[in-house]
């Protein structure tokens, strides 16, 4: 086979479907957030204006994290030291599992290195380990929630979207002494909607499943101590496994899983995800720590980051930009054309200093592209009122407003 001319022909295809993904190449300013800088090869490095980042409360930049995380780095270096069953476990990792833990009103917590990797391997292990065990999957469930169900081997059945008859219907056909576990988000990262986590609790709970929720997109964001939608809509007790991410609103990075001790020191022993990975070095431990224990005590942080949010799309709608219904912080216009997508998003950048980067197929369906907007707590009026006529210009270049119009 021709290894080289395969991969040519298939980049070539991405190229002409307009989904051919370039990374700019960005320098994050301390204390500039949502300000950045633009390298680019033989220009002059420029300043540009980030709405599309996922650092959703600009904890990233955040003074008591980044002085937690010099602080462990000049008291313990760099690296971990390996694995968490070899040299690995560091006393910051077993205080920030403590305090995910106390976060989610869980017996217990467990840090790995991504949401991602947390996602695939507590579904993997459990499907794989539990006999006989169904996995029950919402249909827009995250990438690393279906390739953790895939590799358990465990037989899966996909109910739609925040569907709460359809699982239903799924769970009372399937026979009662089998296990099972029931999938979902709280908030989907895309469309910016929320599930009814509390009906798809009670359900899976009646036919004897387990609950697990991923909360990526919404710890640090709501509650009344940022714990999710599952602690806003009075829920916690009634999720049986939560998975989150320190890379988003906490803005390090990581992810983990909090849960009864039991479940989690299984995830642990088990897990080969877990197991042979080496673990976070302790000045992101640090960080991440520093970062929920501020995040938790300030609830003016959401509450500031929901004003925004609501700011945003109401600007946008007024603009007569094609804003799509969000009931969260996620707010994406619609472009529904890859090609143009791409093109939408290089003129942001290229006339007005604007970086959004544009959602095309896999992570939507197709005719579906957008530009995912995130408002942050530090984004200004003044830089809304720039993202405003910015985009009105763009759709005016692309006519956009008028190939909407005609369709």
């Amino acid at each position: 086979m021709d290894y080289e001319a395969f991969f040519a022909g298939h980049l070539r295809r991405l190229h002409d479907e307009g989904r051919y993904r370039v990374f700019a190449e960005l320098e994050r300013i301390a204390g500039a957030f949502p300000r950045a800088r633009l390298h680019r090869d033989g220009q002059a490095p420029r300043d540009v204006t980030v709405w599309c980042s996922n650092d959703y409360l600009a904890m990233g930049q955040h003074p008591a994290v980044i002085e937690a995380m010099q602080a462990a780095i000049g008291a313990q270096g760099s690296g971990a030291g390996g694995t968490r069953n070899i040299s690995g476990t560091n006393t910051l990792h077993a205080a920030l599992e403590r305090e995910l833990a106390q976060l989610h009103e869980k017996d217990a917590a467990l840090v790995f290195t991504s949401g991602y990797v947390a996602n695939e391997t507590t579904l993997q292990t459990l499907g794989a380990l539990l006999p006989g065990c169904e996995l029950y999957s919402d249909a827009f469930n995250h990438a690393s929630m279906i390739a953790g169900i895939r590799h358990s081997g465990a037989v899966r059945k996909i109910f739609r979207h925040n569907d709460v008859g359809h699982l239903e219907e799924l769970l009372a056909a399937a026979d009662p002494k089998t296990p099972k576990i029931v999938a979902f988000e709280s908030v989907y990262s895309m469309d910016g909607d929320i599930s009814p986590i509390g009906a798809l609790c009670d359900v899976a709970h009646r036919y004897g499943a387990l609950t697990y929720l991923d909360e990526v997109h919404a710890v640090g964001m709501y509650g009344a101590r940022g714990a999710g939608v599952a602690e806003r809509d009075g829920v916690l007790a009634e999720v049986d496994i939560v998975q989150g991410t320190l890379a988003k609103a906490f803005g390090v990075v990581g992810g983990y899983i909090a849960a009864s001790a039991a479940t989690v020191d299984f995830v642990r022993s088990c897990g080969s995800g877990f197991i042979f990975t080496t673990s976070l070095p302790p000045a992101i431990a640090a960080a991440a720590l520093a970062s929920v224990r501020h995040v938790s005590a300030h609830p003016e942080l959401r509450v500031r980051h929901q004003e925004r949010a609501a700011t945003l799309k109401r600007r946008l709608a007024a603009a007569g930009l094609p804003v799509m219904p969000s009931t969260t912080h996620i707010v994406p216009v619609s472009v529904d054309d890859a090609a143009l997508c791409k093109q939408a998003s290089d003129l942001l950048l290229d006339r007005h200093s604007i970086y959004v980067q544009p959602i095309n197929y896999p992570t939507v369906p197709r005719g579906t592209e957008r530009l995912r907007l995130t408002p942050t707590p530090l984004h200004s009026d003044e830089d809304m009122t720039r993202l405003v006529a910015a985009l009105q210009d763009v759709w005016q270049v692309l006519g956009l407003g008028r190939r909407a119009a005609a369709e």
